[in-house]
C-alpha cells in the first residue's frame, strides 16, 4: 500500500485505538489489538525502532540484576517483572524462531564464595522460569570455562557458572512486529508525526498526523489514543496538559561493538561486578562482539550519542577479564536511552522496569517503562484496559500463538536451501535469521541482478535495498543499514562505504531526482558519524 493511500485510510475512517510511537510497545499494542478484531492504527515521527528498541543488548531475558535486587531488597515487585519477563521470553523465542535465540552466557567467578552464590541465584533464575526455562544453569570449572571462552582471565579462575538467556535483533523484531500488525489489519505508517490532539468537549478524540516526507497532514479520528513512545512519552502527556508532571526518569545505555575474535560465535559473558557494582555483558552478535551496557541519568533527545567516556568506561570495565582492548579496537558504538518509572530519591541503575499505565482526566492513555522482553504483555495489559475503559467490543488475546512475519511457515533447514541455491554460507545463514520464511523472496531478488554485497566482509546484500524499499516500508538508506540490516550498528566505516550505493538503488525504487539522492546520502552519513 503506498503512503498516500495509508494517510487516505488515516483521514477517512475513525478507529477504536489510534497508537502514537512505532517501538517496541506501541507496535506491540497494535498487533495486540488488530489481532483482536479492533480497528487499529500506528503512527511512528521517524522510522520504526529508531529510537530505544534498536538500542539495547539483544536480550530476551527476565534480568539476573533485576533478580538480585529483589532477594537482597524483598522486593516483590521486581520479582513479578523477572517472572513475567522469562515468561514471555519463551513466547518470544516460540514466535520469532529466525530472530531470536537461545544463547549461553558464562559468568567467570575469581572468589571460592561466588561460586555458590551465583550458582544458587542462577538455579533459583532457572525456577522462576518454570515450565519456560531453558537448559538448566551449570557450574563449569576453570578448564572447561577456557575451552568455552578462551580469552578469560585464567588467573585466579575458579570457574564459572552458565545459564541461558534469549538473543535477538531487535530492530527487525521491532519492524516485524509493525508489518505483522500491518498484515492483522493495522493501518501502520513511519514518518508520520503527532502535531497535537484533537479534542471533543474535553475529551481526547483523534490526533492531527503529519506526514514527514511530504508534508501532507490529517485528523485521525479513534475512540482511545494511546500514547507509547517510550522515552518521549511526557512530551505528548504535555501536548493533552501543558501543566501535567512528568512521569519518567531517563538512563542512558552505551553499547560498544568489536571484531568477532573477542568471543565465540555461541556463548557470552556476564561479568557480574564492575567498579560501580552494575553487570556488563560481553556478546557474540551477528558477526562481531557486542559489550555493555552503562546506567546513567540521561537527557531525552533523540539521538543520544555515546561519550568518550562511556566507552572508556566499558572497556575499562572487561579488561580484568578480557585484558586491554585498544580504543580503535571499537567498529561501532551507540547509546539508547531507558524510560523509567520515576519514583523520588530513587538512583536510576535502581529504578525497576515495570511498567505503567495512566489514564489522564480527558482519557489520553499512556503505556511506559516496562523493557524490551515485556513488550507483549505491556500491551496485553493496555489493550484489556482499554477495552474496560472504553467498552470496546474485542476478542480474546491471541499474541501469544501469532507468528511473526519470518516465523509464519519458517523451516529450520531454510540456510541449507539458500546454500543448495548458490548463496556463500555466510550470506545463506544471514538471510535465514534475518528473514525466516521470507528469506526466499530477498533471495529472488538476488537472483536479478542484486546479489552483490554492500560491504566486503559482511552478508548484506543489494538485494535487501530492494526488498526493504518494496516490503518493509524503508524510506531512507538508514532505514536499511540500521533497522532492515544491521550494518550501522555492527561498522561504521562500511556503513559509511556503503551508503551511496543503498541511497542509488533506494532511489530508484523511490523516484528520487539526483538532488534528492545526495540529500539522502549526506543525512545518512552523518547521522552515522553522530552514532546513528
Amino acid at each position: 500500500m503506498e503512503r498516500a493511500e495509508m494517510l487516505d485510510k488515516l483521514a477517512s475512517q475513525p478507529f477504536d485505538l489510534l497508537v502514537i510511537g512505532g517501538g517496541a510497545t506501541g507496535a506491540g499494542v497494535a498487533l495486540e489489538a488488530a489481532s483482536r478484531g479492533l480497528k487499529t492504527a500506528l503512527v511512528e515521527r521517524y522510522d520504526f525502532a529508531e529510537g530505544t528498541s534498536s538500542r539495547s543488548t539483544k536480550l530476551i531475558h527476565g534480568g539476573v540484576r533485576y533478580l538480585e535486587i529483589a532477594i537482597k531488597t524483598f522486593d516483590r515487585v521486581q520479582l513479578n517483572l523477572v517472572r513475567d519477563a522469562l515468561h514471555e521470553r519463551a513466547i518470544m523465542l516460540k514466535n520469532a524462531p529466525h530472530l531470536a535465540r537461545p544463547l549461553w552466557l558464562l559468568t567467570p567467578l575469581y572468589k571460592v564464595w561466588e561460586v555458590p552464590y551465583y550458582y544458587t541465584g542462577l538455579k533459583l533464575y532457572d525456577l522462576l522460569a518454570g515450565r519456560a526455562r531453558l537448559q538448566p544453569a551449570q557450574y563449569i570449572s576453570p578448564k572447561g570455562t577456557l575451552e568455552r571462552f578462551p580469552l578469560v582471565n585464567p588467573s585466579g579462575l575458579k570457574g564459572a557458572v552458565a545459564y541461558q538467556d534469549g538473543q535477538f535483533d531487535d530492530a527487525r523484531f521491532n519492524v516485524e512486529l509493525a508489518l505483522t500488525a500491518s498484515q492483522h489489519g493495522a493501518v501502520v505508517l513511519n514518518y508520520a508525526e503527532v502535531t497535537g490532539l484533537i479534542k471533543q468537549e474535553g475529551l481526547v478524540s483523534g490526533a492531527l498526523v503529519r506526514d514527514s516526507l511530504g508534508g501532507r497532514e490529517v485528523g485521525v479520528a479513534a475512540t482511545v489514543v494511546v500514547n507509547a513512545t517510550g522515552p518521549f512519552s511526557d512530551a505528548i502527556r504535555r501536548m493533552d496538559d501543558p501543566h501535567t508532571p512528568p512521569l519518567l526518569k531517563a538512563s542512558s545505555g552505551i553499547h560498544i561493538v568489536l571484531d568477532k575474535k573477542y568471543s565465540p560465535p555461541d556463548t557470552g559473558l556476564l561479568i557480574p561486578k564492575t567498579e560501580d557494582g552494575r553487570v556488563v555483558f560481553v556478546l557474540p552478535w551477528l558477526g562481531g562482539t557486542l559489550v555493555g551496557t552503562t546506567d546513567d541519568p540521561a537527557q531525552i533527545v533523540d539521538h543520544p550519542k555515546p561519550s568518550e567516556e562511556e566507552i572508556s568506561y566499558v572497556l575499562r570495565q572487561v579488561k580484568p577479564y578480557l585484558g586491554h582492548i585498544p580504543r580503535e579496537a571499537v567498529r561501532a558504538s551507540w547509546s539508547g536511552l531507558r524510560p523509567l518509572v520515576a519514583r523520588p530519591e530513587a538512583d536510576t541503575a535502581r529504578l525497576a522496569r515495570d511498567h505503567l499505565i495512566q489514564k489522564s482526566a480527558s482519557g489520553l492513555l499512556t503505556l511506559t517503562g516496562g523493557k524490551w522482553t515485556t513488550y507483549r504483555k505491556m500491551a496485553l495489559d493496555l489493550v484489556n484496559y482499554a477495552i474496560r475503559q472504553f467498552s470496546l467490543q474485542a476478542g480474546p488475546s491471541r499474541t501469544a500463538q501469532i507468528p511473526l512475519l519470518g516465523g509464519q511457515g519458517f523451516e529450520p533447514d531454510g540456510a541449507k536451501k539458500l546454500e543448495q541455491m548458490g548463496f556463500p554460507s555466510d550470506v545463506a545463514q544471514h538471510l535465514h535469521h534475518a528473514y525466516g520464511a521470507r528469506a526466499k523472496e530477498v533471495a529472488q531478488i538476488a537472483t536479478e541482478g542484486y546479489g552483490n554485497r554492500l560491504a566486503v566482509e559482511w552478508p548484506y546484500l543489494e538485494a535487501e535495498v530492494i526488498y526493504a524499499t518494496r516490503y518493509e516500508m524503508a524510506q531512507a538508506p538508514l532505514d536499511v543499514l540500521a533497522r532492515r540490516t544491521r550494518l550501522a550498528f555492527l561498522d561504521t566505516l562500511a556503513a559509511l562505504a556503503s551508503v551511496p550505493r543503498v541511497a542509488e538503488l533506494m532511489g530508484r525504487e523511490l523516484g528520487w531526482d539526483a538532488k534528492r539522492v545526495e540529500l539522502q546520502q549526506e543525512k545518512a552519513k552523518a547521522q552515522i558519524l553522530n552514532a546513528i
